[in-house]
């Protein structure tokens, strides 16, 4: 998958433990207030890329709800990408290894768009859009564009080689939950991402014996 994708997939992943958007402000709030200050028919020409606060959980939604709009409403030309940042993970599924989808930023939406009146009502009327991140109320501020660049990478590079869905760390304390070690706690010792398994140091009659598990096998403590 490229980074520019519109992400406008038929539901959005659940979890909702993405690390925070970076913050470039106070969140802008309420769809009545001004237009963008000296916007006029015009506004501040040039795409840039700016974070929409949505419902968690309605991302995709909104991303899909404001493309059909700027179609509706022909403003094609204020607008370029709409993009829910989403990474590929893997974790195991009854035994077996599955990729999934995850929001990298929960309840956030990236939009490309030139900051003129109208391009901004209609952002800020979409269902479930509760205001830009940034700047005042009347002008949003753009994202830098080396968080940008740094977000698109960490898409390309979650498509191209997914990872784990749970990281673990070497001398961390993990749980067993299956037999026949069951709520044995341990050490981890080595962690293979390749294979999704580690290695669990685990006490037994007083001595310190190495298990082999995969990541499925085992939960933090």
């Amino acid at each position: 998958m490229q980074a520019s994708v519109k992400s406008v997939d038929a539901a959005d992943p659940a979890d909702a433990s993405a690390p925070a958007v970076p913050e470039q402000g106070a969140e802008s709030s309420g769809a009545q207030a001004a237009a963008p200050a000296g916007g006029g028919a015009h506004g501040l020409l040039g795409k840039r890329w700016y974070v929409v606060h949505a419902y968690s959980g309605m991302e995709k939604s909104v991303a899909r709800a404001m493309q059909e709009r700027i179609d509706r409403a022909g403003l094609q030309a204020h607008f370029g990408k709409i993009l829910v940042p989403t990474e590929e993970v893997v974790e195991i599924k009854g035994g077996k290894r599955a990729i999934t989808e995850r929001r990298l930023y929960s309840g956030y939406v990236l939009v490309e768009m030139e900051m003129a009146d109208e391009a901004w009502h209609l952002v800020k009327t979409t269902p479930k859009v509760t205001g830009f991140l940034g700047g005042t109320a009347n002008r949003p501020s753009p994202l830098p564009q080396r968080e940008v660049d740094e977000i698109l990478l960490r898409m390309q590079e979650g498509y191209e080689k997914p990872r784990p869905k749970v990281l673990f760390e070497v001398g961390e304390m993990v749980r067993i939950k299956e037999p026949p070690f069951t709520d044995f706690n341990g050490n981890v010792e080595e962690v293979n991402y390749e294979k999704n398994r580690l290695r669990v140091s685990v006490t037994i009659f007083g001595r310190s014996t190495p298990v082999e598990l995969e990541f499925s096998q085992v939960e933090k403590v």
